[in-house]
């Protein structure tokens, strides 16, 4: 997704920036992230976002995610977000995510392509992408526990 001031691509976030629609960018390491759910515990490899540059970027212009990876974009402190899907090809969950490492909301299957601000109803540290309909189907849902480094206790 990408960013307008303040926005944040489905794949991107932060400030508008200018970007030609050229070929899917290589992925970033991926890390271990866990979410704690009331079921069990899902298991995720993800990219992190940290820079203006990956913020903006994204997910943008990648044809498929694998099924247990997504993108993590930390922002470093708690502030209102906002997200839309410009140049990012694949619905998308969105889970919006505090310091403490608890999702605070969600958003369902983004639809791709789309201009339509997705933002956050509450200040958050991070958004965590995965694919769209897997947190329905993983029963992940606000409430839940985010595990990475970036989280107190993560």
């Amino acid at each position: 997704m990408t960013t307008r001031r303040g926005l944040f691509s489905a794949g991107a976030a932060l400030a508008v920036v200018a970007v030609a629609p050229v070929r899917a960018q290589p992925a970033r390491p991926l890390e271990p992230l866990q979410i704690v759910t009331r079921n069990g515990v899902e298991e995720f490899r993800v990219e992190l976002a940290q820079t203006p540059e990956e913020l903006a970027r994204g997910l943008m212009f990648r044809r498929e995610l694998p099924e247990r990876q997504g993108m993590l974009f930390d922002f470093l402190a708690e502030q209102h977000v906002g997200f839309w899907m410009r140049n990012t090809l694949i619905p998308l969950d969105m889970l919006f995510i505090g310091a403490d490492g608890v999702i605070r909301h969600l958003h369902e299957n983004a639809v791709p392509l789309s201009e339509e601000t997705i933002a956050s109803r509450y200040p958050v540290r991070a958004v965590l992408e995965i694919n769209g309909g897997l947190a329905r189907r993983l029963g992940i849902r606000p409430g839940d526990r985010v595990r990475h480094r970036i989280f107190a206790g993560g």
